[in-house]
């Protein structure tokens, strides 16, 4: 291959490399943002987890006191356990 071969082939690699990052790092700035924006929700299910009231609402769920139609994810055993775990994961990663 001729060096102008080479000088162009070069230049095409590093120009999709430079549009590849370009992209990821919009979409990353895109998602912290949005992640910085549930900071206050998450601290909110951290506190609301294992809480009085927490046991309250499961306890009268399990009673059926709770309207059928009421979506009540943040009331299995679950739910915020494992939203918290991949929380503390993301954190992880966040700080390397």
């Amino acid at each position: 291959m001729s060096d102008d071969k080479k000088q162009i082939a070069r230049i095409r690699q590093m120009e999709r490399r430079l549009n590849r990052a370009t992209a990821a790092v919009k979409r990353l700035t895109t998602a912290l943002e949005k992640w910085d924006s549930t900071e206050a929700d998450i601290q909110a299910l951290d506190e609301y987890y294992g809480s009085d009231l927490w046991r309250q609402d499961f306890a009268d769920d399990e009673a059926g006191l709770l309207p059928a139609d009421l979506k009540r994810g943040v009331l299995s055993e679950d739910g915020i356990w494992n939203l918290l775990t991949d929380v503390r994961e993301l954190n992880k990663r966040l700080k390397k």
